[in-house]
């Protein structure tokens, strides 16, 4: 499956969660039905999110693992998919600053 190919049609629940299935990872679909229902999203909507997210805010370090992991997949599309989504479901960076106001 082509990665523009799934992006184009995430907005398709149905499709979306067949994409997430394909992923062929149950503790991760899993994960991402926690985050979804968290948010309150369906698991392709989040995954959309996902796509944006990592479009938006990815450090090149993230660009370059994915394309590198992407070369070395017979389903480029789908490994894409699963490191957006890996990367959407990371817990947020904790802020330099002290939390105890110091």
């Amino acid at each position: 499956m082509l990665l523009g190919d799934i992006i184009a049609h995430l907005d398709d629940e149905a499709v979306a969660a067949e994409a997430l299935v394909q992923l062929d990872d149950l503790v991760l679909l899993g994960r991402v039905r926690d985050a979804s229902s968290q948010a309150g999203v369906a698991p392709g909507a989040f995954a959309a999110r996902a796509v944006r997210l990592f479009s938006d805010g990815a450090a090149d370090e993230d660009w370059i693992t994915m394309l590198g992991i992407m070369g070395q997949s017979a389903e480029p599309g789908l490994a894409c998919l699963r490191r957006m989504v890996e990367f959407a479901l990371r817990p947020p960076e904790r802020s330099q600053t002290c939390e105890h106001g110091h």
